[in-house]
């Protein structure tokens, strides 16, 4: 089984979606000739042609529509998007087309597109570079938020999302792209949308997680684990919209106490959502209230200062012992 990067396995799982489904097409800034800005399309035009891996203009509000267009006429239409702060030219077509074409045709249409989008920090990006805007996508009834964490992951979840009935924000941790290798099988595979992952089991405390933190909190249980003999279950939620609310009210069920990371601003952040649902389902389980640590409320600073701004290891595990003391 090959070792592939997260960008090598998005590049393989394009490539087998292309050669499957002659209704599946890809395009947007540059993914042609040049491979895309990360190189996740890389050789995919000279290998398919340049009317299934397709170069746009400079304009996400047109790449969106243009996706919308050709998903109702019967494509499966994959939109590159090069940074996540760049939709919001196009979060009109997103949040007032895309996202309610099934329910304005009463289920006459369905729009299977998927938007491809790096975003998150510590690649020392600027701003609009590396915000996390997961939240304002959740936000939008009839839009799927899938945000994968590892090689494996993504492209399971990636073909998954392709083969979906509805459009999906497929939002990649662009500081996971190239960080780790892991095994990945060749054939193509699927993962469910709206199952979490649970990455290791614990009994004290539940870490709700996505995207890039995910492999940091999973060292730091490792370290307490071991140093502390404090035991963390972490879970990786892979999907934001559909929620795998069974496996998060189990595990927070059986610890009693939840802490939520995430790198996208607190207020309105996702994480909101998640403490307000442990709340609501499994309140007399708790023996702390729910915690989160996560991006500040500030636009996404500059590379100087961004690894204070990010959730990093001595916020965490403070978090942690407040929780645990509580």
């Amino acid at each position: 089984m090959a070792q592939l990067t997260m960008i090598q396995a998005i590049n393989q799982a394009l490539a087998q979606a292309l050669d499957q489904d002659p209704a599946v097409i890809v395009f947007g800034e540059d993914v042609g000739k040049n491979g895309g800005v990360f190189r996740a399309t890389d050789q995919l035009q000279a290998r398919f042609g340049e009317q299934r891996v397709v170069d746009t203009p400079l304009s996400e509000s047109a790449i969106i529509g243009s996706a919308i267009g050709l998903a109702v006429n019967g494509m499966k239409p994959v939109a590159e998007i090069q940074f996540m702060g760049f939709l919001y030219p196009a979060m009109d077509q997103l949040a007032s087309q895309a996202s309610r074409l099934r329910f304005r045709s009463a289920g006459r249409y369905a729009l299977p597109l998927v938007v491809r989008a790096p975003f998150g920090g510590g690649v020392r990006t600027p701003e609009l570079h590396a915000d996390s805007l997961e939240a304002l996508f959740t936000h939008t009834p009839g839009l799927k938020v899938v945000i994968p964490s590892s090689a494996y992951d993504a492209k399971g979840l990636l073909l998954q999302a392709i083969d979906d009935p509805d459009p999906v924000l497929f939002a990649e941790p662009m500081k996971l792209y190239r960080a780790i290798k892991e095994e990945v099988p060749e054939a193509p595979y699927r993962i469910p949308l709206g199952q979490a992952r649970v990455v290791r089991e614990g009994r004290d405390a539940t870490v709700l997680t996505w995207g890039a933190p995910v492999w940091l909190v999973h060292k730091l249980a490792g370290q307490l684990q071991q140093e502390r003999g404090i035991s963390l279950e972490v879970i990786d939620l892979r999907s934001l919209i559909p929620l795998d609310e069974e496996t998060i009210m189990h595990s927070v069920s059986k610890t009693g106490r939840a802490l939520v990371v995430h790198e996208a601003v607190k207020t309105g952040g996702f994480g909101a959502e998640l403490a307000s649902r442990i709340m609501e389902k499994v309140f007399l389980y708790l023996h702390a209230p729910v915690m989160r640590v996560t991006g500040y409320d500030t636009p996404y600073p500059v590379p100087q200062v961004e690894d204070e701004w990010l959730p990093h290891e001595e916020r965490i595990l403070q978090a942690v012992h407040e929780l645990l003391d509580y």
